[in-house]
């Protein structure tokens, strides 16, 4: 007799915690009795501050309305990232958001803007973009017809909270206390409950490992093995501190390289998010701390957090009657503010898989190889900005540009250096704006562009590629200075 799905139990809030209360007691919640257990004692990792535009599409799944979102977490806008120093060291590029001018249906505009460059039209591939000339300029809004290509800086722990109200609402009930024990039935091997410190048992169906690096259900319990992607992402440290706000908010987060890692800036309404990244077989703990507090802008207004971690992911996300969501089942380094989108993609892709019944092993492995596939291909982005440098003033740099990468980033440098082609998988995160973007940034050329072009007089490419830059200059234009409309949208 097949057993029927009633009671899911989501292990460990924090952020990947509360969305996925949030989601399933929004969504199904008259479905299911939804229960989460986590423990005030145990502190979250909460510095993914940064968020990519995604974030749009789980919010209006739950109906979130953004100036009451952003309002709630002293949110600001993100209109892309300034990556400082990863070609030589002293270069300098943008990798915003949004479109790159109008393409055609043979090609992208890149390929227009590639042969406009061999005629001595010298302009900044950027500059046909609106998020990016904006957030050059310091200038943005939104309003109900606006194209939804921005993100957003906002405090993880306030966001946590944020979701939280939201789940309760909705009928999520939470239950205080650390995890002492998984129970496992000895008959499936399946998950039967949490038995707490407190000596109460925590009784599902179905549980979600929200309980970040320690994976005490996926992992520890079931025993689910671990590919470590370090040879490819060697990063393994972080320390992370809040600083006060002396300067007006930048619609950008700051990628700033280091000779062994990189820094970021995430400014909020009311203040800094600051981090270092770094390999520690080439810096302590102690010499990366010294680096953070002399490049930080402002007075540190917290205690710096120390957080290890390895970039991989789980052999399996869905084991039995458990599946991951968020640090539980991998992690990628945060360059490109992945990590909470990660976390909404395992939680939608749940919400289409979750089954009636324990009858599940179709599900589960369709499950393993969606996130699979969306963790590879966030994967070779991030080793992109690492792999395609040209520093070598530190063996951090010297390591990162020698070593291997995946075939799947190779053959798509390869082809974009040798014809300007990208394509993209349907399912792929990254776009091709973004791509091009990256590579151009970290040095890549095309030596080629698409025949399609030459149809195109000289005079007729110089007057469309005029109107695209043209066209986003006035856009801009009519845009107000970011931080004013903040004060009055969402402060």
């Amino acid at each position: 007799m097949k057993t029927p799905i009633r009671n899911i139990v989501i292990a460990g809030g924090g952020t990947a915690g509360w969305m996925t209360a949030a989601a399933f007691s929004k969504l199904l919640g008259k479905k299911f009795n939804i229960t989460l257990v986590e423990s005030d004692e145990i502190g979250t990792i909460g510095v993914g501050e940064a968020t990519i535009p995604t974030l749009h599409i789980f919010h209006r799944l739950l109906g979130i309305d953004e100036q009451d979102f952003m309002k709630s977490t002293h949110a600001t806008f993100k209109l892309g990232i300034s990556f400082e120093g990863w070609l030589n060291g002293s270069d300098q590029y943008l990798h915003s958001f949004g479109f790159l001018g109008q393409d055609c249906w043979a090609c992208d505009f890149h390929h227009f803007w590639k042969k406009g460059l061999g005629l001595g039209i010298e302009q900044a591939i950027g500059d046909y973009c609106a998020e990016h000339l904006a957030a050059r300029e310091g200038r943005f809004s939104v309003n109900s017809q606006s194209d939804q290509n921005h993100a957003y800086h906002l405090d993880a722990s306030l966001y946590a909270q944020f979701l939280r109200d939201l789940s309760e609402r909705h009928g999520v009930t939470r239950r205080e206390g650390k995890i002492n024990e998984v129970v496992l039935c000895p008959t499936t091997g399946e998950i039967s409950s949490l038995k707490l410190e407190s000596g109460e048992s925590i009784e599902g169906d179905f549980f979600i490992d929200c309980t970040g690096f320690k994976a005490l259900l996926l992992r520890k319990a079931l025993h689910v093995g671990f590919e470590n992607w370090s040879d490819f992402l060697p990063c393994d440290r972080a320390i992370a501190v809040q600083s006060n706000l002396l300067n007006e908010p930048v619609p950008f987060t700051r990628a700033i390289a280091h000779p062994f890692g990189w820094q970021w800036q995430i400014p909020l309404q009311s203040r800094v998010g600051n981090g270092i990244v770094f390999c520690s077989q080439h810096i302590s703990e102690d010499e990366a701390a010294s680096v953070l507090r002399e490049n930080i802008v402002g007075e540190p207004i917290t205690e710096p957090n120390r957080i290890f971690f390895q970039t991989g992911l789980s052999k399996k996300h869905w084991q039995k009657n458990c599946a991951a969501v968020g640090l539980s089942g991998g992690f990628i380094e945060p360059l490109e503010s992945t990590a909470i989108h990660l976390i909404q993609r395992s939680i939608i892709h749940l919400l289409q898989l979750i089954p009636r019944d324990k009858t599940m092993s179709s599900l589960s492995r369709e499950f393993n190889t969606r996130i699979r596939r969306e963790m590879e291909d966030v994967r070779d982005f991030i080793i992109l900005h690492y792999k395609s440098t040209a520093r070598e003033d530190s063996a951090f740099w010297r390591y990162c540009k020698s070593m291997d990468a995946p075939q799947s980033l190779t053959d798509k440098v390869n082809l974009f250096r040798e014809s300007g082609m990208i394509f993209k998988k349907e399912e792929e995160l990254f776009a091709v704006a973004s791509w091009v973007q990256v590579l151009l940034g970290q040095g890549h050329r095309p030596s080629s562009y698409h025949p399609i072009v030459d149809l195109m007089t000289e005079n007729e490419l110089r007057s469309f590629l005029e109107k695209q830059r043209t066209r986003v200059s006035e856009k801009v234009k009519s845009w107000p200075n970011v931080n004013d409309f903040i004060k009055n949208y969402c402060c």
